[in-house]
């Protein structure tokens, strides 16, 4: 790491650390909507984004382990926001897709969720908003594409060919030479 990025690091991490403490303080004591988990709600979003897909992929694609999507599956199921269809490239197997209810449900937490980011974002000037979506969309990129590199089978430290990969990767998706 460059000496001069240390410092933003060390206080980025520590908002990171805030942000997600009062996220998960915020989500235990928020009630359920409809009775599900709104750890649930990330799978409806998922399949909305992306599509009916199977199981596993959800759970790939939402970074956690196949038995966690299940049971949050199951309760979207349970209420008819999803359902199971027949895969059209193997019968054998079922993909997920979003109900009707489904997308009401959806709709019903995103003017929710955005009814209470406008409350919080409302002063800021539109500039700062435009700034501040364009950096944290860079931000998650990033993220997301380093990802491997942050378990603990792997890191940029024992892999200094992969930090280069992923550094080249990053450079020219932005134009940097």
């Amino acid at each position: 790491m460059r000496d001069e990025i240390e410092p933003y690091a060390d206080e980025i991490g520590n908002y990171l650390v805030r942000l997600q403490r009062v996220r998960d303080r915020t989500i235990a004591h928020a009630k359920s909507t409809d009775g599900i988990d709104p750890a649930a709600y990330a799978c409806l979003f998922r399949l909305l984004k992306d599509g009916p897909m199977r199981s596993g992929a959800l759970a790939e694609s939402m970074y956690t382990d196949p038995s966690t999507v299940s049971r949050q599956v199951a309760q979207l199921v349970e209420r008819g926001h999803v359902q199971r269809q027949a895969d059209p490239t193997d019968g054998r197997a079922s993909v997920l897709a979003v109900t009707e209810s489904g997308r009401a449900a959806a709709g019903r937490i995103r003017d929710l969720r955005n009814e209470r980011l406008g409350m919080m974002l409302g002063d800021w000037p539109i500039e700062d908003l435009q700034d501040f979506a364009r950096l944290m969309d860079r931000f998650v990129t990033d993220y997301e594409r380093m990802r491997p590199l942050f378990t603990p089978e792997r890191s940029l430290r024992s892999d200094p060919v992969a930090e280069r990969s992923l550094r080249s990767d990053s450079d020219s998706e932005r134009g940097v030479r």
